[in-house]
């Protein structure tokens, strides 16, 4: 499961898997990560880039598929991802729930994340349930 925290309100989403895209505010082309999330946190595990420049170049073992560049990151997961909402990009970001790391985006189920000034928004695996019961009973 995915915790969304945005300001005040905290939203769960019943996926392990999602699509963050933006546009870069500054070349104006898209830029897409896939996500897992797990025990061990957030765990990125593939990028697209539909273009490079201005601190968007892709790496070396990028492959070019269908107008973006399409490469795996090796990086260990992390415990939260956090979006700064500035409001001064033009636009926020969109996550989509994925039925698995490579599936096709929910564009139904698609939230708009950060798109006006505000605090910045924390996406994390959720605890399990039985953590979360733990943590009511301390």
């Amino acid at each position: 499961m995915i915790c969304i925290a945005a300001g005040a309100k905290t939203l769960t989403l019943a996926a392990t898997a999602f699509s963050l895209s933006w546009t870069h505010s500054v070349e104006k082309t898209r830029w897409e990560e896939r996500w897992l999330a797990g025990p061990q946190g957030l765990t990125v595990v593939e990028g697209r880039v539909e273009g490079s420049g201005a601190g968007m170049e892709p790496p070396p073992d990028a492959v070019l598929r269908d107008g973006a560049y399409v490469y795996t990151p090796h990086l260990a997961p992390i415990p939260e991802l956090v979006l700064a909402a500035s409001g001064a990009t033009g636009s926020g970001w969109t996550l989509c729930p994925l039925g698995d790391a490579m599936g096709v985006p929910d564009t139904d189920a698609c939230l708009t994340l950060g798109e006006t000034a505000a605090a910045p928004v924390r996406i994390s695996a959720c605890p399990a349930a039985d953590d979360e019961g733990a943590a009511t009973h301390r």
